[in-house]
């Protein structure tokens, strides 16, 4: 697969967390975050890969919080801040937590020491972002997916940027145990978060926590926002 980077180009990659998340289970894959990493290490000088999400601090146990501890020990650069809970008109208790300000901010503060950025996210929010970054002269990429119905990319940020990487191809290369879209099944915990195979665990976990306990929804402004059922 050409993603179009030149080898001397330096990169920066800013993952939207739950907009990836949300984006791959549609398309019914498992991200493999070690395989990603190398994939882009291997195309370009990767200077920095940040990743943002939002936590639940007030919880003895999160399930994300795992990956966050795998991903913080292996070459991610990890940007939080707490979810917010409230109440909605209809008396519905839902809980939000978006990162755009904080990705916004960090790839301003980082373009004058890399070439190109790499967006994993269909925010169209971050068109500016891109285009301020551009006028600055570096290249933008966007990751994302047209394959799903409606598309999860918003086409004024796919026209915005330099190069777009269709997230079902980039399956083929990063997904974990890939099987045409296929659930991998459950394996038994290990015990230390530090491995491979308690990352692939944590993944589970996180991903069966949110099937089973939340809803995703968006508002007005696309902001995505989790709903307790």
């Amino acid at each position: 697969m050409n993603m179009g980077f030149y080898k001397e180009e330096r990169v920066a990659l800013f993952i939207d967390g739950a907009n990836l998340y949300s984006a791959a289970r549609t398309l019914g894959f498992d991200i493999d975050y070690k395989k990603l990493l190398d994939q882009f290490r291997n195309e370009c000088q990767m200077v920095r890969a940040f990743y943002y999400t939002a936590l639940f601090e007030e919880q003895e146990y999160s399930p994300i919080r795992p990956l966050v501890d795998w991903l913080d020990y292996n070459g991610y650069t990890l940007v939080t801040k707490p979810a917010k809970e409230y109440t909605d008109a209809q008396g519905r208790r839902k809980v939000k937590g978006n990162m755009d300000i904080e990705l916004a901010i960090d790839v301003l503060e980082m373009a004058e020491h890399m070439d190109h950025v790499v967006l994993f996210s269909g925010d169209g929010d971050f068109r500016r972002l891109a285009e301020a970054v551009q006028r600055k002269g570096l290249r933008v990429t966007v990751v994302s997916t047209i394959k799903t119905s409606p598309p999860m990319v918003a086409d004024e940020l796919r026209r915005q940027c330099d190069n777009f990487i269709e997230l079902s191809e980039l399956s083929k290369l990063v997904a974990r145990n890939f099987h045409d879209g296929a659930r991998p099944a459950p394996r038994p915990r290990k015990e230390n978060f530090k491995s491979a195979e308690y990352r692939d665990d944590a993944e589970d976990d996180l991903e069966d926590d949110y099937e089973d306990d939340y809803e995703e929804e968006f508002d007005d402004d696309d902001e995505a926002v989790v709903e307790r059922v």
